[in-house]
């Protein structure tokens, strides 16, 4: 017995000896995966190890979002969604291309690490579907049910149609490969016609948004049909798989049946409790707390994770979640703003590159295939676009609204794309099927936008706009005519035959409101009152109960003037995230922003401050939500729908296009000396000065004090009072002035001066009448100096002294006596334009203390002349993005060579830059 026990543990001991021997013989030979040092220890860190999946996870996931942002910049300038440079860059990344290349799936992608990479793509999945629901505004829907309910079934019953019949085809020809499971035929055209009949909500409401057509008859109706149609093909999704995921009928049946019973529980018993808690801690008026969030997420998770278990894929839980929450409030936006840039920025590209890795170009290799290709895409175009034209002109739309429609709801998208990945992973579609389908997803997204473009353009647009409002007919004839009543808006008249500025658009910036307001205090109708000669007024005869004797008694003329029509418009940019686009699909939210923001409802009582200005000015505001890029087409078509005369658009303080959440730090550490310098506020100034010339006439404000705040200038604000700030260490200090304890100085002078270097041109002529309407506020004083070429006599010259000398006799008294007229003579070739203004302009503005601020107005084009200013100028100019030599935009470009050399000389006035529009001589 004891031998047997002696034996026993002797071969333990030799076996563990041994065991031990061989693992330290083999970690000498191989160098550790996970060793304590990592690669100081030889470790590979390319090398998967189950123990450590995340080393090479970072890897994947640090190539997958490169090719994806390298790709989307491209895309853009094309118009097309994020999603296609996602899926590209999987299909680059995936056996198609950069798996040929030996050793890169073994290195990069190797197959034991996929489960690691696919449950992180999944649960990214989860959360976008949920904010995927949150988008969709079921009020959209339920206000405009008649048409939604037409045109989203007959956009999915046709190619439900089509899809069943063609997947006859693809069934019998690659269904049966090894890679499927066996399911019915039934099951199999049942996903087949929800893949063809599904619309990409989400990046529907991208497109719409970028094209500007939420506010039209086809964006109001696409969006409605397509929440209907996005709803109804996830349940007929949920429906396909749980037919796959469950053996028989009835199984399927009774997860159907749990599935709506958890659709109930959520409505009846879930909802209201959580609206309960969000009320209760203030996140429906102020955003989800972290709280809020921690339970929103906890519900999407579980609700994932019921309606997985029963069957039906964990995706369809989150949506519902989603469905549930509030959009009072901004709720919905707010929590989508919380979670969708690492969603949308590591996860959501992880899942879609995961389509690319299993998109095999190479299985497209006959005839065959290709055949099925061009039907499949077909029958997704024709579906679409004929179930939907057909709905919509039922609805009376014009054919070309309804084609527009068709083409719209005919996008597929990321919505398509997580199908198709799911019918994969279910095994419904072998991977060629699968090819297939990401090919057509790919030529219908990208289609839709062109298609849109060519279908409904914006001169359509306006046209069936003003046809609809009884405008004009059909052929564009007018109808009635304008009620405009001002004659200074046609631009086909010549500027010089412009009368005055009766009606204005602004662009309204948080940072230009107070200089924005004393120019309109100033341009703004001043009543009239004077007592005419004895000859023009007709005699009265008063008793004086003294013989009847008659006494002529003078009466006082009181002229009433039409008020000034004063337009804002307030541009917000239209981001990349899901957010920014929410803001403006829920409600029209662009009415809400021109109701509720404070800058627009500032502008707003503005005009109502006091009763001279009420009866004076007569102010309206709007917002408009778009892309940064469409900054320019936006203001100025909103100048040619406003019949403006004159487009004002002051320059940024910042030299930025966001005027909010700007840091003070900007004010005070050298704002000013990049305020000229944005080069993406320089190109939107460009670009609106470029299409304003078409429209109206227009004006860039670059303020510098106007309005009695102080210039701006780089300095810190006089008179603050100083504390100690540590700057790098304890032992070294500097002064820091304090900006809430800065003092300015008191406005002791409430009038303007204004000088006006009178060179010529169209420009000039518009700077000119403008000048003198501005002369009629009797805050304001002018001087005007015709500034002219000795040896000059051509006509375009004469007829500015003829105009000069024409408006200087014609000016009333009043007005006469607060405006001086000079004239200086230039000797061409010796005397610099620029410098001369300049000098002109330092003993002419700023030379009082306490004042409300200077304006110096200067034309942006001087032709001939603008030779001479450039080259005597060229030692002062701000060059942005390569400078003028190598055609890049710089402020001499921008606000011509004059207004370059005196805002680069620091004058102290601020400057308006004047530009004619309309046909000028």
């Amino acid at each position: 017995m004891a031998s047997t026990i002696t034996d026993a543990v002797l071969k333990t001991v030799i076996g563990a000896v041994a065991a031990t021997s061989l693992n330290s013989s083999s970690n000498a030979t191989t160098p550790s995966v996970n060793g304590q040092a990592g690669i100081l220890e030889g470790a590979n860190p390319t090398k998967y190890s189950a123990s450590a999946p995340i080393t090479l996870f970072i890897i994947q996931a640090g190539i997958v979002i490169i090719f994806c942002q390298l790709l989307a910049y491209p895309l853009r300038w094309i118009n097309q969604p994020k999603v296609i440079a996602e899926v590209i860059g999987g299909i680059l990344l995936g056996p198609s291309v950069m798996m040929r290349i030996p050793g890169f799936e073994a290195a990069i992608f190797p197959k034991e690490s996929m489960p690691v990479f696919n449950n992180v793509a999944n649960l990214g999945l989860i959360i976008f579907l949920f904010l995927v629901a949150l988008e969709v505004d079921m009020r959209m829907f339920t206000s405009n049910w008649k048409v939604a309910l037409s045109v989203g079934l007959a956009g999915m019953i046709l190619p439900f149609g089509l899809g069943f019949g063609i997947a006859w085809g693809l069934y019998h020809q690659f269904h049966n490969d090894g890679t499927t499971v066996p399911i019915s035929f039934g099951v199999y055209g049942l996903f087949i016609g929800t893949a063809l009949s599904i619309t990409a909500f989400p990046v529907l409401c991208r497109i719409l948004t970028e094209l500007k057509l939420l506010r039209s008859n086809v964006g109001v109706t696409v969006l409605a049909a397509g929440i209907g149609n996005d709803v109804t093909g996830w349940i007929l999704l949920a429906l396909c798989v749980a037919l796959v995921n469950n053996n028989s009928g009835l199984a399927a049946l009774w997860a159907l049946l749990c599935c709506i019973g958890w659709i109930l529980f959520l409505v009846f018993a879930v909802r209201p409790p959580f609206m309960w808690w969000v009320r209760r801690t203030g996140s429906l008026q102020n955003g989800p707390t972290q709280g809020v969030v921690a339970l929103t997420l906890l519900l999407v998770l579980f609700s994932a994770f019921f309606t997985n278990i029963i069957g039906i894929h964990a995706i369809f839980g989150a949506f519902l979640v989603g469905l549930i929450c509030p959009h009072e409030g901004g709720f919905a936006i707010k929590m989508t703003e919380k979670i969708e840039d690492l969603i949308s920025v590591l996860f959501l590209p992880l899942y879609f590159a995961l389509s690319g890795l299993s998109t095999n170009l190479g299985l497209l290799n006959d005839g065959i295939t290709w055949g099925y290709v061009i039907g499949v895409v077909t029958c997704a175009f024709a579906g679409k676009i004929i179930g939907g034209t057909l709905a919509a002109r039922a609805n009376k739309l014009l054919w070309r609204e309804s084609f527009t429609i068709g083409c719209l709801m005919s996008c597929k998208g990321l919505v398509e794309l997580i199908v198709l990945n799911i019918g994969l992973q279910a095994k419904i579609l072998s991977q060629r099927t699968f090819t297939i389908f990401v090919v057509m997803a790919l030529v219908t997204t990208v289609a839709t936008t062109p298609l849109t473009k060519a279908l409904y353009p914006p001169w359509y647009q306006r046209k069936v706009e003003r046809w609809r409002r009884g405008e004009i007919d059909w052929d564009e004839n007018p109808l009635a005519p304008s009620e405009s009543g001002s004659s200074a808006s046609d631009p086909s008249k010549p500027v010089g035959d412009q009368s005055s500025i009766q009606r204005m658009l602004v662009y309204l910036r948080l940072d230009s409101l107070p200089s924005l307001f004393a120019f309109i205090t100033l341009l703004s109708p001043q009543t009239e009152s004077n007592t005419p000669k004895p000859s023009e007024v007709e005699s009265t005869i008063e008793d004086t109960g003294e013989g009847s004797k008659s006494v002529p008694v003078t009466t006082t003329i009181t002229r009433k003037q039409k008020p000034l029509e004063v337009h804002g418009l307030r541009l917000i940019e239209l981001t990349d995230r899901t957010s920014s686009v929410m803001q403006v699909t829920e409600g029209v939210a662009e009415e809400l922003y021109s109701l509720r923001d404070p800058v627009i409802n500032t502008f707003r009582t503005f005009s109502s401050l006091s009763p001279g200005m009420s009866n004076n000015v007569a102010v309206s505001g709007r917002v408009a939500v778009v892309p940064e890029s469409s900054y320019a087409e936006t203001f100025t078509s909103h100048a040619a729908d406003t019949q403006s005369e004159f487009a004002l658009i002051p320059w940024s303080e910042y030299g930025s296009l966001t005027d909010y959440d700007q840091p003070l730090s900007l004010s005070l550490a050298g704002a000013g000396n990049d305020r000229f310098k944005g080069n993406t506020h320089l190109e939107f100034m460009h670009k609106t000065l470029a299409k304003a010339e078409r429209v109206c006439n227009a004006g860039v404000f670059i303020d510098n004090g106007f309005g009695g705040f102080g210039p701006r200038s780089s300095q810190s604000p006089p008179g603050g009072l100083t504390r100690s700030k540590s700057g790098v260490s304890l032992h070294s200090q500097h002064r820091h002035t304090t900006p809430a304890l800065a003092t300015y100085p008191t406005i002791t002078d409430r009038t303007h001066h204004v000088f006006l270097p009178f060179i010529g041109g169209a420009d000039d002529r518009v700077a000119l009448r403008l000048v003198l309407q501005l002369a009629r506020n009797a805050n304001v004083t002018a001087t005007i100096v015709h500034l002219k070429y000795q040896n000059s006599s051509g006509a375009a010259d004469n007829e500015d002294a003829t105009l000069l000398a024409t408006l200087r006799d014609s000016l009333p008294q009043e007005i006469a006596s607060r405006v001086v007229f000079e004239e200086s003579n230039l000797t061409e070739g010796k005397n610099n334009l620029t410098e001369t203004v300049l000098g002109l302009a330092k003993v002419t503005v700023g030379q009082k203390k306490g004042g409300a601020g200077d304006v110096v107005v200067v034309g942006r084009r001087h032709g001939k002349v603008d030779t001479e200013a450039v080259a005597g100028a060229s030692s002062s100019r701000v060059d942005v993005a390569g400078g003028s030599g190598n055609g890049g935009l710089d402020l001499g470009k921008t606000v011509g060579a004059v207004a370059e050399g005196l805002v680069s000389s620091a004058v102290n006035a601020s400057v308006l830059v004047v530009q004619a529009g309309g046909k000028r001589k």
